[in-house]
C-alpha cells in the first residue's frame, strides 16, 4: 500500500483520518500545522496528500501553490469545512484532484482516496527541461531557449501543457485528457477551443511549422514525437 501524507490541524479529525487509513493498510505520515506540512509536502516521499485549507502557519492554498512549483502533478485531496463554490473552484484550479467537505464519513473518504489513487497511479513524472530539435524547453524558468542564442517566454499554462505532453511523449494524448490533467476541467460539461489555441502557440514557439515535433493525429489528439 502506498504512503499518504495527512496535513490537518484539528487533532480529532486528523486522528480519525489517520487511523482509518492505517486500518485499511496505508502507511501514513502526518502534520498538525502548515509549517511542518509544507516541509513534508515538499520533501517527503508519498503517493497522495490529504490537505486541510485552514492551518496555523502557511495555509493549504500556500502548500498547493508551492507544490505546483516544486512537485507538479502531485496528487492532492483537499479536506475542508469551507464548502463554498469559490473555495472548491480555487482548490481544483490550483491542482487538487478532489475536494471533500467536512464532515465526511470514513466510507466516503476511503472511496475518494481509492478513486484518486486509481486515476493518478500512472500519471507521468514531471520533468524540468526537455531538448528538441533546435533548442531546449526550460520549465523552471518558463523559457524556450533556441540553439541560436535567442529565447522566448512561455506562459504558465503553456509550461503545464508542454510539460505534460513531454511526459507522455510518443503516445497520442486526447483533448479530453489534456482538459482533465492540465486544466482540471471536466470535458463532458464544457466546449472550448483553448487546447487547440495553446497547441498552436506551442508550435510557434517550438518553430514547428511542419508539425514534425508536435503532431495532430485525427480522432486521437496530439503526440509529441521522441527526438
Amino acid at each position: 500500500m502506498p504512503t499518504l501524507l495527512v496535513i490537518e490541524d484539528d487533532h480529532a479529525v486528523r486522528r480519525g483520518v489517520v487511523d482509518a487509513l492505517r486500518f485499511t493498510g496505508y502507511e501514513v505520515i502526518e502534520a498538525a500545522n502548515g509549517n511542518t506540512g509544507m516541509q513534508l509536502a515538499l520533501t517527503a516521499t508519498y503517493a497522495l496528500l490529504l490537505l486541510d485549507l485552514v492551518l496555523p502557519g502557511p495555509s493549504g492554498f500556500d502548500i498547493l501553490q508551492a507544490l505546483k512549483q516544486k512537485r507538479p502533478g502531485q496528487p492532492v485531496i483537499i479536506l475542508s469545512a469551507r464548502g463554498e463554490e469559490n473555495d472548491r473552484v480555487r482548490g481544483l484550479a490550483m491542482g487538487a484532484d478532489d475536494y471533500i467537505v467536512k464532515p465526511f464519513s470514513v466510507r466516503e473518504l476511503l472511496a475518494r482516496v481509492n478513486a484518486v489513487s486509481r486515476r493518478t497511479s500512472e500519471r507521468p513524472a514531471a520533468v524540468s527541461t526537455w531538448q528538441f530539435p533546435g533548442g531546449t524547453a526550460d520549465f523552471e524558468r518558463h523559457l524556450i531557449c533556441y540553439d541560436d542564442g535567442t529565447s522566448r517566454e512561455m506562459a504558465e499554462r503553456e509550461v503545464d501543457l508542454l510539460r505534460y505532453l513531454v511526459s507522455c511523449r510518443g503516445r497520442p494524448v486526447s483533448r479530453d485528457e489534456l482538459l482533465r490533467q492540465v486544466w482540471n476541467l471536466d470535458p463532458k460539461h464544457i466546449e472550448t477551443r483553448t487546447v487547440d489555441m495553446h497547441i498552436a502557440h506551442l508550435r510557434q514557439k517550438l518553430r514547428d511549422t511542419e508539425q514534425a515535433i508536435l503532431r495532430t493525429i485525427r480522432g486521437k489528439g496530439y503526440v509529441l514525437e521522441i527526438p
